[in-house]
């Protein structure tokens, strides 16, 4: 069962919604309106879940939510005020959450990067890594009410150094200088926290070279199998790892 009713037009009260939802699987995700987020969410409504489907544009976020049966909550992850409201709005509504799917990212100029300019870091590293610190924190309190809770930051195996060095991988012949660092940057981060915060898992996930927006497309996977690593870890059994980096064959080393 999956509650998709907007606050305004529950038929029941708030706490009789958090009765019904106790002893499902809470997951938020961000920038979840299309492509690798919103697959996601697809799939894993199909397995149960209790989907919040996050996005900046309320009007492209709702209508996603409505089609794949998710709550839509408003979110911009490179602004403080609108992410402790999509906290305070889930406290209210949900009291909770289990899954925090850090997914919104933004990939900056590619190629030559002699004519990148401080603004241009500035806008990927504030999506693509303090987003990521400004929403995990905010979560925080809301995960901690879990008995399971899980963190999971989609990375990139373009912020790998062994895949962007090794010719036979495609990540070693795009020049994406702000993309890539930003990924170094996350699955690193990633493993501080699973390092400094006990009791929830916190791992990434390398999509692969998918077929969206971010690339015009031109990703050789689908947007299932580029799903694959994302869910694979959203649905583990309570007790698995963290600190893991892993793609849909499996776990990649820390390179």
């Amino acid at each position: 069962m999956v509650l998709v009713f907007p606050p305004s037009k529950r038929p029941w009260s708030d706490s009789l919604v958090k009765a019904t939802i106790e002893g499902m699987t809470i997951t938020f995700i961000t920038g979840a309106n299309k492509g690798i987020g919103r697959e996601t969410a697809r799939r894993l409504i199909a397995c149960g879940h209790t989907v919040l489907l996050g996005a900046r544009d309320r009007g492209r976020g709702e209508e996603a939510a409505t089609a794949l049966g998710a709550r839509f909550v408003p979110v911009d992850v490179t602004d403080d005020a609108s992410v402790a409201a999509a906290a305070a709005d889930i406290a209210e509504h949900e009291g909770r959450i289990d899954v925090l799917i850090n997914n919104a990212g933004v990939q900056g100029p590619f190629g030559d990067p002699g004519d990148l300019t401080a603004a241009d870091a500035r806008a990927v590293l504030d999506v693509n890594v303090i987003g990521v610190v400004r929403t995990t924190t905010a979560f925080l309190p809301l995960l901690r009410r879990s008995d399971d809770p899980v963190i999971i930051n989609v990375s990139s195996g373009m912020g790998s150094l062994a895949f962007t060095h090794d010719p036979s991988r495609s990540e070693s012949h795009v020049v994406a200088p702000l993309y890539a660092s930003s990924k170094a940057a996350l699955t690193m981060l990633t493993t501080q926290y699973a390092k400094g915060l006990k009791g929830i898992r916190f791992n990434a996930a390398d999509p692969g070279y998918t077929a969206t927006d971010i690339n015009g497309h031109s990703g050789f996977q689908t947007l299932t199998e580029g799903t694959d690593a994302i869910v694979a870890l959203a649905t583990e059994e309570p007790g698995a790892g963290t600190g893991r980096f892993i793609d849909r064959h499996g776990e990649i080393a820390w390179s």
